[in-house]
This record gives C-alpha cells, sequence and structure tokens, in this order.
C-alpha cells in the first residue's frame, strides 16, 4: 500500500494506486486499515464521510463482500462533514445516499449514526452538532474524515469566498453558499484539522488541471488547499486520470 504514496510538502502526502478501480480499491483497503488501528487503540472507530461519486463507490465496496466482514460494525460510529439543507430522504442528501450505497443494511445501532440535520434551523442545528462533537469526540478528532474536491476548489462545505473559511472558534458551521443560492453545513478547519486520518479523493481528468494548479502552488489559493497541517498530515487519494500532469 505504501509504495503509491508520495511525499507531497509537509502538511500533505498524495496516493496513486493506478486507474478507477485500483484507487478505489486502495482507498477501501486504507480504511480498513484505520478501523482495525483504532479499535485495537480504544475500541471503536469514528468517521466523518463525504458526499460525492468517490465517497459513493467506496462506501458501496465497504458494505459487500468481501470487505463487509472485515468490519465489526458495532464498533462504528458514524458522522458526517457536510450536508445540504434538504431532508434526510431527498436524493441530494450526503446522509440519504450514503445510508442507500450501504450504510443501512450492515448492523451500525442507531444511536451511533449521527446525521447533520441541515434542513431547518440550521444555525441553530450546527450549534448542536458541534455540542454533539464535543460529547462523543472529546476533542480528540475523528479517527477517519472523508472529503473531495469541487471544481471550483471546496471541500466539505468550505467554498470560495464564505464566511466559514476564516472560523477558528467553530467545529461546525451553519455556511451561507452565494454562488449556489443556499445553506449548507459544513464541518470548519479545526475540526477537520484535528482528525488523526484525514483523506481527500479526487478521481477522474476532469480534476486533472485543477489538481496539477494546486500541486504546483506555493500559497494556498483554493479552500481545499488548507487541509492537512505538520500533526495532521492530509492524503490526497488520486489515480491516473486525475494526477496525469504530476510529476515527482
Amino acid at each position: 500500500m505504501a509504495n503509491c504514496i508520495h511525499a507531497w510538502d509537509k502538511r500533505r502526502d498524495i496516493a496513486i494506486p493506478g486507474d478507477e478501480l485500483e484507487t478505489l480499491t486502495f482507498s477501501v483497503e486504507h480504511f480498513i486499515t484505520a478501523y482495525k488501528e483504532a479499535v485495537k487503540e480504544k475500541g471503536s472507530f469514528t468517521i466523518a464521510l463525504s458526499g460525492g461519486s468517490t465517497p459513493k463507490a467506496i462506501f458501496s465496496m465497504l458494505t459487500t463482500s468481501p470487505y463487509v466482514s472485515q468490519i465489526d460494525w458495532s464498533k462504528v460510529h458514524l458522522f458526517w462533514s457536510d450536508e445540504r439543507s434538504v431532508s434526510p430522504d431527498d436524493p441530494e442528501s450526503n446522509f440519504h445516499m450514503a445510508m442507500e450505497a450501504g450504510f443501512k443494511s450492515v448492523g451500525i445501532p442507531p444511536a451511533q449514526i449521527h446525521r447533520m440535520k441541515a434542513e431547518l434551523n440550521i444555525e441553530q442545528e450546527a450549534k448542536l452538532y458541534e455540542e454533539l462533537l464535543h460529547r462523543k469526540l472529546k476533542n480528540k478528532g475523528f479517527d477517519y474524515l472523508m472529503l473531495g474536491m469541487g471544481e471550483d476548489g471546496h471541500t466539505a462545505s468550505l467554498f470560495p469566498e464564505t464566511k466559514a473559511l476564516e472560523i477558528q472558534d467553530q467545529l461546525v458551521a451553519a455556511n451561507h453558499v452565494p454562488q449556489k443560492d443556499t445553506w449548507r453545513m459544513t464541518l470548519t478547519y479545526p475540526c477537520i484539522n484535528s482528525s488523526k486520518n484525514i483523506v481527500l479523493y479526487v478521481l477522474g481528468a476532469k480534476k486533472q488541471k485543477l489538481l496539477e494548479e494546486i500541486y504546483s502552488h506555493k500559497k494556498p489559493c483554493y479552500p481545499v488547499e488548507r487541509v492537512g497541517t505538520d500533526l495532521h498530515k492530509a492524503l490526497w487519494i488520486t489515480d491516473k486520470d486525475a494526477s496525469k500532469l504530476l510529476s515527482f
């Protein structure tokens, strides 16, 4: 697994396992390795899930043979990195997507599934979700946090030129996104960057130019570039198509 991981800088590593299927398989195996380490250390595994097509494919693989039996799902605690302001049964809901992709059928205790309630009173619900994180994580961060990268360089629901980018004293925010004329609930950088494993998926040729631009930057210009710290490095997992313009 380590053979495809390259050092990027003090805050980031990048993995290029191969084509899409090889990259998805690597991602699932990386997830299971982190799960085993966390359970061995403390008996449970806390995850913040992401929306998007790549996480959906990962969820589907994780929750089917041969991988599903490698996890004791009673030890898994699900959270989310962000959510749209829609009901939990809406196809656009990140919660709905994750559950339908397989998590609803693996036996995770309902009390360990913590969706973001972003459809009503989003600012109040963001405060309640932050209180939940303090109670459940006890200021230790997630064991595993999953992120993606939008074509505008956003991650979670930290969009360019939105107020949540500058929040340093909250774990969760209700973030107004003018370019989409909507509100989103999102984890903030302090929360994201406190996680033990921060994993960012960038797959497909459409992400090629933006990934190359980000890789060559010396100063952060896009929200996604602020993910990862010296203490908690981010692992960018990308396939051959997305990484075609990169060199090491």
